[in-house]
């Protein structure tokens, strides 16, 4: 197994200008491998509640996800309600229940412990580092966070940075965790914290990339419609790392490339409720939209 991602499944329920949806299949987990698993197989480890749908685990094992490591413990599982402008740009949240995620001690199972690439979904710093502390010298190991662990759990926060290879967050995010208000200046800050690579995720502006040794800028992909964007920072990632655990290689040429897959994976996402855009989704069609965006970027 090359590819481990560690984070939440959970049913959500989106409400937009047009539509509100009850009990979508989500979590930052389940979007990471519907996108992941169109370049190949992972480990996917979390925790579910008694009322899991069976069918959504059989979903995710069709599309080579192997589920070994997902817990299925007495209680519900995770939930989360939110509410988007007519914009998409301001979410709302309106209920999140943690559930048996309140809970969640990741065990790995021995067969992912030597995944050479380390996907750290949304989750206290503290889960996170167990994680790191079961698996054997990965490669490449990313983290994402949130405003929240930022606020209450900044210590933890700050000794994981400087075990992980890189992060993404919003520029927000950045923002709170350096106390710059320029967002280059933010990167900066942020690679000094310990990452060899900072991810912005700039919504329907793009994202872009900064090491020591490469600095990237992508537009979005220029979606149509969008119908839900929950996920799609998942989804990203999704798509960046496993294009880099089919291809196992992480140099500067490999990592841009990632980013357009990332942006890809994205852009479908935002095209249906939850992971349905993604479901049918081949890797013949992110392909042909990769190069599309190609396409829009090269001169």
């Amino acid at each position: 197994m090359s590819l481990l991602a560690v984070g939440t499944l959970g049913y959500d329920t989106i409400e937009t200008a047009t539509e509100r949806r009850e009990d979508v299949l989500g979590g930052s987990a389940t979007h990471f491998a519907m996108a992941a698993s169109l370049f190949g197989k992972l480990g996917l480890v979390s925790i579910v509640g008694q009322d899991f749908q069976r069918v959504h685990l059989d979903l995710l094992r069709a599309r080579g996800v192997d589920v070994g490591g997902v817990e299925i413990a007495p209680g519900e599982t995770f939930r989360w309600t939110g509410r988007y402008g007519d914009d998409w740009n301001s979410r709302t949240t309106i209920e999140t229940r943690l559930n048996v995620l309140a809970r969640f001690d990741p065990v790995i199972p021995d067969a992912f412990r030597t995944a050479k690439f380390i996907f750290l979904a949304n989750a206290t710093p503290a889960v996170q580092a167990k994680v790191l502390d079961q698996v054997e010298k990965p490669e490449f190991t990313m983290l994402d966070t949130m405003n929240l662990w930022i606020e209450t759990a900044r210590a933890d926060l700050m000794h994981l940075l400087r075990r992980v290879d890189a992060i993404v967050l919003n520029d927000e995010e950045a923002r709170m965790l350096t106390g710059q208000r320029n967002l280059i200046r933010a990167a900066g800050g942020v690679l000094g914290l310990g990452p060899r690579y900072v991810v912005l995720k700039k919504g329907e502006h793009g994202a872009f990339l900064f090491g020591g040794d490469t600095h990237f800028s992508l537009p979005a992909y220029p979606v149509e419609q969008v119908v839900d964007p929950t996920g799609a920072g998942d989804s990203f990632a999704g798509g960046f790392m496993g294009y880099l655990a089919e291809t196992g290689r992480v140099d500067p040429k490999n990592l841009r490339k990632a980013m357009l897959y990332g942006t890809v994976a994205a852009s479908f996402c935002v095209q249906g409720f939850g992971v349905d855009s993604l479901v049918g989704r081949s890797r013949k069609d992110l392909d042909a939209r990769y190069d599309e965006l190609m396409s829009i970027v090269t001169v």
